[in-house]
């Protein structure tokens, strides 16, 4: 059973609750982290859903992941993954992962996986032309093994730091998971961290510090692509760009490369920006008003 009293979760830690043991019929059970928050992140269970494909097709390397995320995970409970193979082929391998909570079903991730192939054309975005990670701003997100420094920007949270809709961000991690299916569920677990805090920063008078206190937050939905084998050494760069923000909704696409300029995943994410319905409801409690 997960604590919510621990500590700050440490690397090592995160990639144990990625690590999602087979228990039977296709589902994997698996704990969850949050560093003393009770509602756990979803790209979390996007990483574990990552971890129980591949660990279902072992031949195969997850391609792509799309996620919708419909209900509160509580950091208190354990978490179950069914794996449903849709197709198994020689070169292709479809899957639907429901991700749940005792009888509730909390969230679904869709994977395309494949058998990766050489070249027959190549081509891929230009890395943005960004500070290099040592002239980047160093900012604490809750997490030993992880280090993020951002790029012209000191607090993403700040309601007060206006800006343009978008928001680079380097990371380093020690050590780096030499198993391709931790690497990508952590490179997945990045994508919905600061995504909204890409699409509030032009807006004055709005942030993250205000989420589940005045404004009512939540990620509803990632995609990511991984293009060339995941292995890196050194940085990561996370572009985020805000397109679209409006309805109660918010729309950001990014890109993840090296620092050496190789582009190897894309992503977006689909999130909630509303009032509250009820001044007094705080989407951060499980016990808190459903989406």
């Amino acid at each position: 059973m997960s604590d919510p009293t621990r500590p700050d979760p440490t690397l090592s830690r995160m990639l144990d609750v990625f690590d999602v043991q087979p228990i039977g019929d296709g589902r994997f059970a698996g704990e969850c982290d949050t560093g003393g928050r009770l509602v756990v992140d979803g790209s979390q269970l996007l990483g574990q859903a990552i971890v129980a494909a591949a660990k279902t097709f072992p031949q195969k390397s997850v391609r792509s992941a799309r996620a919708l995320f419909f209900r509160p995970v509580d950091v208190r409970q354990d978490v179950w993954l069914d794996v449903e193979v849709l197709h198994e082929g020689r070169t292709f391998a479809g899957a639907e992962v429901a991700v749940g909570q005792g009888a509730r079903r909390c969230a679904s991730v869709t994977l395309l996986l494949d058998v990766e192939h050489p070249d027959v054309i190549r081509h891929f975005a230009a890395l943005p032309n960004v500070a290099a990670p040592e002239q980047a701003i160093p900012f604490w997100m809750p997490m030993s093994g992880r280090e993020v420094r951002l790029v012209d920007l000191e607090d993403p949270n700040d309601p007060t730091e206006i800006g343009p809709p978008e928001l680079d961000a380097w990371l380093r991690y020690d050590p780096i998971p030499s198993r391709p299916d931790l690497a990508r569920a952590l490179i997945a677990h990045f994508t919905g961290h600061l995504s909204i805090s890409t699409t509030m920063r032009p807006h004055g008078g709005v942030g993250t510090a205000m989420a589940h206190r005045s404004v009512s937050t939540a990620v509803m939905g990632i995609a990511i692509t991984f293009h060339d084998p995941v292995a890196w050494n050194g940085w990561l760069l996370y572009r985020h760009e805000s397109t679209y923000a409006g309805s109660g909704m918010s729309f950001v696409q990014g890109q993840v490369a090296t620092e050496d300029g190789l582009l190897i995943a894309s992503f977006t994410q689909d999130g909630m920006i509303r009032s509250f319905a009820d001044p007094a409801g705080d989407l951060s409690r499980p016990e808190g008003e459903r989406l």
